[in-house]
């Protein structure tokens, strides 16, 4: 009696299908080495500390502060114009196309193919003497075929929730463009209005030496004076009016500058006027300031997406490591002979379903080397993301420092401006009186002039510090708090989609 033969094979596969799993490529010892830094961990100096927790995040148009009518509207056209925004745009536009041909990969396929092919047949050794010999046919066929990944493990979902998270790298990127293009154009725009201040001094020192030079010469009419004594106030004209060309070319050069940063040809750059910056005092920090830099400053949300894009390769990765199944079907038609539309009849039908398996056995160490670029890739993310942290707590703090000192500065070159003014004033009365020399005159105005020049330059760069604070934190550019959950940070272990998760 013949003994059933279907528990032997059965027990024959079982023993195959196990054996060619325990033959699969390991993926054991390669995992990421990095950690990141937890901002709870980290102290924010005392310059944070010690400021009033009581402001609110900075507006989205955080420029505004400087009460410029002319600044807000150059801004707003910069934001609609800038080539530099346009790019930024355009590859958030790729990234989103990017991720949808990914994500496409989780749908079911499905292609029509057809082929009218008419064809002579020889009379050789290859198709011999047969029925078909020195006759003409039509050869064709038709196929609908279907075809779905069944992603076990999850590969080509981790693989489209990583496109869409370099979707959001690329949006937080846009947004740390137009960041940096509203910071250079404050810069630029803060140094105009120095360039002003400047010119201002100069002109006002080429009036008091014309004076000088005016008062010499009738002191020698009067025949009280010398030649030398106008000799040496005419000297210094010649340099006044070649830094009053100088400052000329520079407010030109600023004014094209801005222009370009703005997307205008420089003729519009013309049309600037003298700035009229207000300086403002920030009453304070928001209360959550280090974790809120982490879902408000874009560059900080940048890569935290880019650290989340890097946990899903890992995953993509990995999943390589197991066996997959795709569901392989077709619907079609095939007639070598008779008419042209032949292949369309019901009896010329044919058809086909079932699964395919892939299963990873040997590969010379493909996978491995995917796997540890992969978590490398992850490393660098991080340690990226910590740099950037570190970064902009030191901005902060930074900015917070510069902006207490010069708020001191400001004081002392006030009175150093006014002390400046009195001594000028008092040796120009005494020379007028008889009571001091001419030369007392000629070394008190400098004097003055240079405390004036420091003065303007310490209130530019209060105006450079608090946009450098408002930077720092943001600028506002992201209106509400986003970025990746600190879960979606980790890479997971691939796990059956059809079980539950633990």
């Amino acid at each position: 009696m013949l003994r059933n033969p279907r528990p032997a094979f059965a027990r024959a596969s079982l023993f195959v299908v196990v054996s060619l799993l325990t033959a699969c490529i390991d993926s054991q010892g390669i995992a990421p080495q990095a950690n990141r830094l937890e901002v709870q961990q980290l102290d924010p100096a005392s310059a944070i500390r010690s400021v009033e927790r009581e402001a609110a995040w900075p507006d989205a148009q955080w420029w505004r502060v400087y009460a410029d009518p002319q600044l807000d509207g150059w801004m707003d056209e910069a934001l609609a114009d800038s080539p530099s925004l346009a790019l930024a745009a355009a590859r958030v536009r790729q990234a989103r196309a990017l991720a949808g041909t990914v994500e496409a990969a989780e749908s079911p396929q499905v292609n029509l193919e057809a082929n009218l092919q008419h064809k002579r047949w020889p009379h050789d050794f290859f198709y011999g003497p047969g029925e078909l010999a020195r006759t003409t046919t039509w050869n064709n066929t038709s196929l609908l075929g279907f075809s779905y990944d069944l992603d076990l493990w999850g590969r080509e979902r981790s693989r489209s929730h990583q496109a869409l998270d370099l979707v959001r790298v690329a949006v937080a990127e846009a947004r740390v463009a137009a960041l940096e293009l509203q910071g250079n154009i404050i810069r630029s725009y803060i140094h105009l209005a120095l360039l002003f201040a400047e010119q201002d001094i100069a002109q006002a020192s080429l009036a008091q030496q014309e004076q000088i030079l005016h008062l010499a010469e009738q002191r020698l009419r009067d025949g009280i004076g010398t030649r030398l004594e106008i000799s040496r106030a005419e000297a210094a004209l010649p340099e006044t009016h070649r830094q009053i060309d100088s400052l000329n070319e520079s407010i030109a050069l600023v004014r094209h500058q801005l222009a370009m940063l703005a997307g205008k040809g420089p003729a519009e750059g013309e049309r600037l006027l003298r700035p009229r910056l207000a300086l403002q005092h920030l009453p304070g920090l928001p209360a959550q300031l280090p974790l809120e830099l982490l879902g408000r400053r874009p560059d900080l949300v940048a890569s935290r997406w880019q650290v989340a894009a890097e946990a899903r390769g890992i995953e993509v990765a990995k999943a390589g490591f197991y066996p997959n199944i795709n569901l392989l079907g077709g619907l079609g038609t095939n007639a070598t002979q008779g008419s042209m539309l032949d292949f369309l009849r019901y009896d010329k039908m044919t058809y086909g379903l079932g699964p395919a398996l892939s299963l990873p056995v040997f590969d010379g160490g493909l996978r491995r080397g995917e796997l540890g670029a992969a978590a490398a890739g992850y490393d660098l993310a991080v340690e990226h993301y910590n740099q950037t942290l570190l970064r902009a707590l030191q901005e902060v703090a930074d900015a917070l420092v510069r902006q207490a000192s010069l708020h001191q500065q400001q004081q002392l070159a006030a009175e150093a401006v006014a002390a400046a003014q009195r001594t000028c004033d008092l040796a120009l009365l005494a020379q007028q009186r008889g009571l001091t020399s001419f030369d007392t005159v000629l070394e008190a105005q400098p004097l003055l002039f240079q405390r004036q020049l420091k003065q303007q330059q310490v209130r530019a760069a209060q105006l450079s510090a608090q946009a450098d604070l408002l930077l720092a934190l943001g600028g506002g550019v992201l209106p509400e708090p986003g970025g990746p959950s600190d879960a979606s940070l980790a890479p997971r272990e691939p796990a059956l989609r059809f079980l539950p998760k633990p």
